[in-house]
């Protein structure tokens, strides 16, 4: 009897992933590409739908090589993207999103903040849809964002056809259907998916009243035809199947199933709250939350009634798990903090040739001076070398708790000299930031209903164990890593096992693709008090930089 494999395509900021998985979950193949990105202003972070595609075709075709497997033997295709806004003109043309008028650059990345003016207008009018995004909407989402296109780039906005979040453009031109995903519609764009429909074939509604209110009349008066007029839940078979144009993009069989789409991180939590530990039943998701690190995180949990956190994205209904309602926490810089922390550095360039001499990463060798530094103190811990150093993480605005896209870090301690053993102190105090920001959201989390006592955790950061210690210290959790470790491709390819009709629902998929590996745990004890210490520290550093912005409100 032939195997079957279901195909996870997962579209991140710098790269399109592919990994092929059996239905147990092993991945027996995987490739990746790169995406071309571009900043033409501050604020303004820009990609190409056409690029994106080709990014996505090439990384399949390297995958099914890599997996040495018969294309006919896929059975069910996933797509799962960031939450990028694209534009196409008639005849899915691209079209300008870009000050320079370049047609190709036509897709308005998630950590573009150019419409920040616009979303702080759609806070101050203070609807009531706000209470389903935590009661503040970000510029990351894309009602601002449209707001800003149509005065800004009002020849765009006119020519534009159609409006898609980027995981429901790859549907669209996978399959040719229009349909738009529960996940991407009722996170990003305020569609209400718990409400009665409207249209016949779609689960949920648009609000008319918040459309009109913040200047979007024309999509209301359009019936919504260039936003989706189709919403479906995630998993569900999309259309026919893969379209003829694009089986031979992929080289891949014609009417292959694919998935209704899924925003990335959540993607992630299909491919690590499924994960069963200690006995315990992959169904208690009260006590758990799926961390999915990358250039930011994201922080999913998800509850059988709506929870109302101010901060925090959500409730969202069926957004990620059928029947269920998720809370999204968010840092919005974290892996890009760490990064721009090391790499700003003047040392960077000798530790990236020192790292390629012996084949192993800079990460790798400001541990080992982290550690080094730990043992000649003598210190129980290394995160003790920070006790008089402390890093704001809003290098980047905070997404969640605070939703406040203007936020500045802060850095205490600094002295006069500037090693290679400095920087890497600053670079633990930027991990430690990070991990205090989760345990802020966590806390924030179990304020209002939850228990969380377990982090499932996936992304790059969760391949370095001085930032899994240090998450499973400060935020006194279980920090859980999954068995595969590519936990957002498996989320991905769970919806084409599900679309494929291999499984009967979400949950089925990932109770049998899910498996837990190693798990960490938090030291406790006197560390647990030394960490408690520098949390108030970190909420120290917020009101003083608050006090700080108003004092200078008048100048």
């Amino acid at each position: 009897m032939k195997k079957k494999y279901f195909l996870g395509i997962d579209v991140g900021t710098g790269s399109a992933r592919a990994g092929i998985f059996d239905g147990n979950g092993n991945m027996v193949g995987q490739a990746s590409h790169p995406i071309n990105i571009w900043h033409p202003k501050v604020d303004f972070v820009q990609q190409s739908s056409e690029d994106i595609w080709i990014a996505c075709t090439t990384s399949v075709k390297k995958a099914v090589k890599n997996a040495g497997i018969n294309p006919v033997d896929i059975k069910g295709i996933g797509f799962d993207a960031t939450c990028s806004l694209v534009v196409l003109g008639e005849g899915d043309r691209p079209v300008s999103v870009s000050p320079d008028g370049s047609d190709m650059q036509n897709v308005i990345v998630w950590m573009d903040h150019r419409a920040k003016k616009e979303a702080e207008e759609i806070n101050q009018a203070g609807h009531k849809v706000l209470e389903y995004v935590g009661g503040i909407i970000s510029p990351e989402m894309e009602t601002p964002k449209l707001l800003w296109l149509k005065r800004h780039m009002p020849d765009t906005w006119n020519k534009a056809a159609l409006f898609f979040d980027l995981p429901d453009y790859l549907v669209y031109r996978a399959t040719g259907e229009d349909v738009r995903s529960a996940c991407t519609t009722t996170c990003k764009w305020t569609y209400l998916c718990h409400e009665e429909s409207r249209t016949e074939g779609s689960i949920g509604r648009w609000n008319d009243s918040y459309f009109r209110e913040i200047g979007l009349s024309d999509l209301v008066d359009e019936n919504y035809r260039r936003i989706g007029r189709k919403v479906r839940p995630v998993g569900e078979a999309a259309g026919s199947g893969l379209s003829e144009k694009a089986a031979a993009d992929f080289e891949l069989k014609p009417g292959t199933p694919v998935g209704i789409s899924i925003i990335d991180a959540h993607a992630g939590g299909l491919g690590l709250l499924g994960m069963n530990t200690e006995g315990r039943s992959p169904g208690r998701f009260n006590e758990k939350i799926a961390l999915i690190g990358g250039t930011s995180s994201c922080h999913m949990a998800v509850s059988p009634d709506p929870r109302f956190i101010n901060g925090v994205w959500g409730p969202y209904f069926s957004s990620m798990l059928p029947g269920l309602w998720l809370n999204e926490g968010g840092q919005s810089a974290t892996g890009a903090l760490i990064d721009h922390v090391i790499f700003s550095s003047h040392h960077a360039s000798d530790l990236e040739k020192q790292a390629e001499k012996e084949n192993c990463t800079v990460y790798d060798l400001l541990n080992e001076r982290i550690d080094r530094l730990t043992n000649e103190l003598g210190l129980e811990h290394s995160g003790l070398l920070t006790k008089e150093f402390h890093l704001l993480p809003y290098f980047h605005g905070n997404r969640s708790p605070r939703a406040n896209p203007s936020l500045s870090g802060m850095i205490s301690g600094l002295k006069l000299s500037s090693t290679k053993d400095d920087l890497a102190l600053l670079y633990l105090a930027a991990i430690q930031g990070v991990a205090l920001g989760t345990r802020h959201i966590i806390e924030t989390l179990n304020e209002s209903g939850y228990s969380i006592r377990q982090i499932m955790a996936t992304g790059g950061g969760t391949k370095n164990e001085l930032f899994v210690q240090q998450h499973a210290d400060i935020c006194g959790c279980e920090l859980v890593l999954p068995k595969q470790g590519e936990a957002v491709l498996l989320g991905s390819a769970v919806l084409g096992a599900v679309a494929s009709g291999e499984f009967a629902g979400i949950v089925a998929a990932m109770e049998s693709m899910n498996h837990a590996g190693r798990i960490i745990k938090s030291g406790g004890g006197n560390r647990a008090e030394y960490f408690d210490k520098k949390y108030r520290v970190f909420h120290k550093m917020y009101t003083d930089e608050r006090s700080y912005h108003t004092m200078m409100q008048d100048s």
